[in-house]
């Protein structure tokens, strides 16, 4: 994703803020990969690196987390569980200065959880007829598989599943990976694929492919 990544900075503060929100429930060594990553990603970038430490609510709504979050030219928000990512994030100090970066021109990603929680609905893919949590609502009218390509071939029922829990107005896409689609934060109809492999259009009798270079209309 290097490549979409420096796309997303360049411009912009190199300035690299990464929450690794989502894996609050997990393992410190999960949370610590997930921070190593991040850092990683931006030395190869040429930034810096910004880990924001908010694993659980009471975190997000202190203001020294919220101040690290001031000047980021890109925004990430890592994996692990997207319901915990959103309910942890939502309405809070941390959640208030991301939003507003991003309205004055930082860019917003998200790997997995992070894409997923993006949206205004959040379903639970380990336990998919579950109710949706809702989501951080920046990208309305949208849900998200991740990892398409491999819960396809793990979990054949899931798209029939989600499908069957979209409201009126709603669209599911999947995402394969080493894939993005990529939006110029103004218009969320229109979403360019990058990457590798492809993003789907997906519904009960719908599994239309697009490929990187297209755009995907919603």
């Amino acid at each position: 994703m290097l490549e979409i990544e420096a796309e997303l900075i360049a411009g912009r503060p190199a300035r690299y803020v990464q929450l690794p929100t989502a894996a609050g429930e997990e393992s410190a060594a999960s949370v610590a990969r997930w921070v190593a990553l991040g850092e990683a990603q931006a030395a190869r970038l040429g930034v810096q690196a910004v880990p924001v430490m908010v694993l659980e609510r009471d975190q997000a709504d202190d203001d020294a987390h919220a101040r690290q979050v001031a000047g980021a030219g890109l925004i990430y928000l890592s994996g692990g569980s997207p319901g915990h990512l959103a309910d942890t994030l939502r309405g809070t100090r941390v959640w208030a200065a991301i939003h507003a970066e991003w309205r004055r021109g930082a860019a917003l990603a998200g790997c997995s959880a992070g894409a997923m929680a993006l949206t205004s609905s959040v379903p639970d893919i380990r336990h998919p007829r579950a109710a949706p949590h809702p989501g951080l609502g920046v990208v309305p009218r949208l849900r998200i598989i991740p990892h398409f390509d491999r819960l396809r071939r793990w979990m054949p029922w899931l798209v029939r599943t989600m499908t069957s829990q979209l409201t009126d107005g709603e669209r599911l896409v999947g995402i394969d990976e080493e894939t993005a689609i990529v939006s110029d934060g103004t218009d969320f109809s229109h979403w360019l694929v990058k990457g590798k492999r492809q993003a789907w259009v997906l519904g009960p009798d719908r599994r239309q492919p697009f490929q990187a270079g297209e755009t995907v209309l919603l």
